[in-house]
């Protein structure tokens, strides 16, 4: 069996994983210890962000003609990539987060609903609150002015005796 059959499933994997991302963080994990990796797993698993080291030529294969194929320039060394298919900023706030302990942990880069992001890029991004906070700072700013428009008529409907309230 030639090397590329055997590479292809592999291939065949990054690109399931890529497929439907909103948001792709690389990394170079040299330096974690075990107990740190596994932690570091641990984290992104429970937060629904797929993590794992493949080899660079194998990704750059699986993103070619896509959005990720913007990350080619960074696949050198040891790379991991953390990928979410539902919060776009959440590989780069977690790994930012941890780094912040584990200073062996290095940010390359990231692509963002399309976007490239170099590591200043990554920072700018992990400090993006999450999708359900931002949300709900939206309702809430949103239902502040409903709120004080809802009382201001009840006062005046007080005011007046409820006669020119429809």
């Amino acid at each position: 069996m030639a090397k590329v059959e055997l590479k292809q499933p592999i291939v065949d994997e990054i690109k399931a994983c890529l497929d439907g991302a909103v948001g792709v963080t690389v990394v170079d994990y040299r330096g974690l210890t075990v107990a740190q990796d596994t932690d570091l797993r641990k984290q992104l698993r429970e937060a629904g962000i797929k993590y794992k080291v493949y080899k660079n030529t194998l990704i750059k294969r699986a993103a070619e003609g896509t959005d990720f194929a913007q990350l080619d320039g960074i696949l050198e060394g040891p790379t991991a990539i953390a990928v979410s298919k539902d919060d776009a900023t959440a590989p780069a706030r977690l790994l930012a987060k941890f780094a912040k302990n584990a200073p062996a942990l290095e940010m390359k880069g990231a692509v963002v609903e399309g976007k490239y992001y170099d590591v200043e890029g990554v920072k700018a991004l992990s400090e993006i609150p999450p999708r359900e906070e931002l949300l709900g700072r939206l309702f809430g700013s949103m239902q502040s002015p409903i709120t004080n428009f809802a009382r201001v008529l009840k006062q005046i409907a007080e005011k007046d005796g409820g006669d020119n309230v429809a």
